[in-house]
């Protein structure tokens, strides 16, 4: 979890709008900091960075009139917390300043995935909770994340390697061949590469789809009305998002890798995603269907979960947006806080 999330619990506990139930958690979550925190303080290459978010969180934050005030224990927690949270974020967001694309899919429950030949096109469909890495026949490779579907040629033409993402979330490794374009095809968009790496996302849930460029040069034509008719040429970090509703396109940029691709690992990396957005990815991510049976339907979320539970990521959720949740078989329910 970040800082900011983090940042939320303590001021909840610190102003005593905890439930019980809450409190108990988030000393627990104490007690654990605390158990690691000797083997957190031998990482050498940290000790500069987290000094500096110290400070950083020292000017930042303010004491205000407190109705509980944690116990002196607490205090070194949280404040030990904070700062190795924020720190591996940022020595890891660093350290990886790019994913492969055949690197090990992590963190995620083996569901299977289904693979069907039909004239000529190969068409795999995964499942909520899988992900599957593909092949292609001229080397080019796909990560294709969770209830999404890919459709491509056993056998490319002479002329184009075309292949179309149906539904869902793909990144694409786009093998070199100055003679043959590599183009990817959403129902709203095409997507030209020559030996380059980019993310795509066309959930049909979702109102907007979004290619984000890696390395490379692509090149971007709307395939249905839309307010722009030209083409977008994408530059490494940047994206464009398409609105289904407004038939426009924005082009937009992002800071780190692991902003678009994080899912490739499992982590769930949400900034100032929409209601839909943060519930695809849970779903996808824990092989789980999520019905919101609350008065709140839509609200925006930022936040990172890397190696979190099911559990600890709908508490810290519900927390932070006032909800509570249950959880049966692979159903969450989420409703009104009492």
């Amino acid at each position: 979890m970040d800082t900011e999330q983090i940042k939320i619990l303590l001021e909840r506990y610190q102003q005593g709008d905890c439930s019980p139930e809450e409190a108990k958690i988030i000393e627990q979550w104490f007690e654990q900091i605390n158990s690691h925190q000797s083997t957190i303080a031998d990482e050498q290459a940290l000790d500069l960075e987290l000094e500096e978010v110290k400070l950083r969180i020292r000017e930042q934050i303010t004491p205000a009139p407190r109705v509980r005030r944690l116990r002196p224990w607490l205090l070194s927690a949280a404040a030990a917390a904070i700062i190795v949270a924020a720190g591996l974020f940022w020595f890891n967001s660093n350290r990886h300043t790019a994913t492969p694309a055949n690197a090990p899919l992590a963190h995620h429950p083996a569901t299977g995935s289904n693979r069907v030949v039909k004239d000529g096109f190969v068409e795999i469909t995964t499942l909520k909770g899988h992900q599957e890495n593909i092949t292609l026949e001229d080397g080019s490779t796909v990560a294709l994340n969770a209830n999404s579907k890919l459709r491509y040629p056993e056998k490319f033409s002479a002329t184009e390697r075309s292949v179309y993402l149906d539904e869902g979330e793909a990144f694409f490794n786009a093998a070199p061949d100055a003679n043959r374009h590599f183009v990817v095809r959403t129902t709203e968009l095409a997507t030209t590469a020559l030996g380059t790496t980019f993310n795509i996302r066309a959930y049909s849930t979702e109102n907007k789809v979004t290619v984000a460029l890696l390395t490379g040069k692509v090149k971007i034509d709307p395939l249905q009305n839309s307010q722009s008719a030209r083409s977008f040429v994408l530059l490494p970090s940047e994206q464009i998002s398409y609105d289904r509703q407004l038939l426009s396109i924005v082009k937009t940029s992002f800071a780190k890798p692991e902003e678009i691709t994080g899912w490739k690992q499992g982590y769930l990396v949400f900034k100032d995603a929409p209601y839909i957005e943060l519930m695809t990815g849970i779903e996808n991510r824990y092989g789980v269907t999520i019905i919101n049976e609350s008065s709140k339907t839509a609200w925006n979320y930022t936040g990172n979960f890397r190696n979190e539970s099911l559990s600890e990521v709908m508490d810290i959720i519900c927390i932070a947006k006032s909800l509570s949740y249950t959880i049966k078989k692979d159903t969450v329910y989420l409703v009104n806080k009492k």
